[in-house]
């Protein structure tokens, strides 16, 4: 079965993470459904061990995974939730879709995979992503908050036979009695969080009915949910879906999974005209609220005693000259017990109301130490377009394989750091007894994340 992925990265750049991926042996082409969606021809060496994937620039997913987010269809700038989210595949594609000035909350119960799902979302850079890790039956969060929720609920996985033999033995349908039950929780929640008008999309890997085309049924009868018709995308034709009519107008999506070159899943999209009646709708706090309890985008400095942590300005700590603040979509950085984060702004006004029992978490930026700031080092996000001079501008792909392997590079003897709490100079002024002094690191000028500089030699570490 022919494996597929997405790019991920600022569009002036995907040229060359295709470049990067060619010199490495990599043959691929577009798949007609999503413009950063790529399926493998010849891939000499396992996709997961290219530098482009070490460095997130690449996101290895199955072709019929990427649909659910794309049959949502969240807007540009919109907010999405995805309740059951690790360990981020479709989250990803959600933070694509929504686009930097947008927000994507993306939950998961299990802490060991909400791990995995951070880790995901940081190397990936997509930095309008949130977290929290509750059971998603019980998320804390007003009703009828969000437009968009993506449900892709724990299934029997039948739909995946083909990579897994032993998922039917693991999953005897006498066995579902509680998966089916779960499910219904999660769609009853779901329901309740979506707003009047809004759309729900419901997908599972199953080929299972009692977890697909009945649970869609038992919402349209118990949770007041109305199914969305749904349409084939431009590499999915009718011999790769089967349409599942539930009534003259109405139908969900079944990808095959041997027609379909892909997993097998089904889709179904949800819409309310109202209120659902498994919601007593709440009131939210209107921005005059949220700006007297400290949590709007405030940006003037530092401000204590917020539940969400502490406001902080990039300007406050030295060495950061090089850093391209300007990069970083509307939002504020926090710091929590010397961990800074960005929030989003759709999660601090806009009416989304994101309460601290949740106990959710922006994006991980990095830590701080007094005045010291040590930025993330896989924030390519926020590097400066490559000068001559101004970073460690590769152009053989296997040097970048040492570097991943742990060995160090010779940096230019011009070269010029871009974090430190010492003060200006190039690398091999400021390196012998610089501890901690970083660079810009890239590949033909294509931003990979900040490289550790000691004893005037380079070496790359991601934590």
């Amino acid at each position: 079965m022919p494996r597929s992925f997405r790019i991920v990265c600022r569009p002036e750049h995907v040229g060359l993470v295709e470049e990067l991926l060619r010199v490495e042996g990599h043959v691929f082409a577009p798949e007609p459904f999503f413009p950063l969606a790529r399926r493998m021809v010849e891939e000499p060496a396992p996709l997961g061990t290219s530098v482009a994937a070490a460095f997130g620039l690449i996101y290895i997913q199955d072709r019929s995974s990427m649909l659910a987010p794309l049959l949502l269809q969240p807007p540009q700038g919109g907010t999405a939730l995805d309740m059951c989210a690790s360990p981020g595949s479709k989250t990803g594609l959600l933070a694509q879709l929504v686009g930097p000035s947008g927000m994507v909350l993306a939950n998961e119960p299990n802490p060991r995979r909400l791990a995995t799902l951070r880790q995901n979302i940081t190397a990936l850079n997509l930095i309008q992503v949130a977290t929290c890790g509750r059971p998603g039956q019980e998320l804390p969060l007003p009703e009828a908050l969000f437009t968009h929720i993506q449900l892709d609920p724990p299934c029997s996985g039948w739909g995946t036979v083909e990579r897994n033999p032993r998922v039917l033995e693991m999953w005897p349908e006498h066995k579902l009695g509680p998966l089916v039950a779960l499910q219904r929780e999660l769609l009853r929640k779901a329901a309740a969080l979506l707003a009047p008008g809004g759309r729900l999309l419901y997908s599972t890997c199953t080929t299972n009915p009692a977890e697909n085309r009945e649970q869609v049924r038992w919402a349209e009868e118990h949770l007041g949910l109305t199914p969305v018709p749904l349409h084939p995308l431009p590499g999915f034709e009718q011999s790769h879906i089967r349409s599942d009519a539930l009534g003259e107008d109405d139908g969900c999506l079944h990808v095959h999974t041997e027609a379909g070159e892909g997993q097998g899943f089904f889709f179904a999209a949800l819409t309310c005209s109202e209120a659902s009646p498994a919601a007593s709708r709440e009131k939210r706090e209107g921005p005059a609220a949220l700006e007297s309890s400290g949590r709007l985008h405030g940006g003037r400095g530092r401000r204590k005693g917020d539940a969400f942590g502490t406001v902080i300005r990039p300007g406050e700590f030295p060495g950061l000259e090089n850093v391209v603040w300007e990069h970083l979509p509307p939002g504020e950085l926090r710091e929590f017990n010397g961990r800074v984060v960005f929030l989003p702004e759709p999660a601090l006004s806009q009416g989304l109301d994101l309460p601290s029992s949740l106990g959710w978490r922006g994006f991980d930026m990095g830590r701080s130490t007094g005045r010291t700031l040590r930025l993330n080092p896989r924030l390519r996000l926020l590097l400066p377009e490559y000068r001559p001079g101004q970073g460690l501008n590769l152009d053989d792909a296997r040097d970048l394989k040492k570097l991943l392997q742990g060995q160090s590079l010779d940096l230019p003897s011009g070269a010029a750091t871009g974090l430190s709490g010492r003060a200006r100079g190039t690398v091999r002024e400021r390196a012998r007894g610089a501890v901690g002094s970083w660079i810009g690191l890239y590949w033909r000028g294509l931003p990979l994340g900040w490289a550790t500089v000691k004893g005037g030699r380079c070496l790359w570490s991601p934590k």
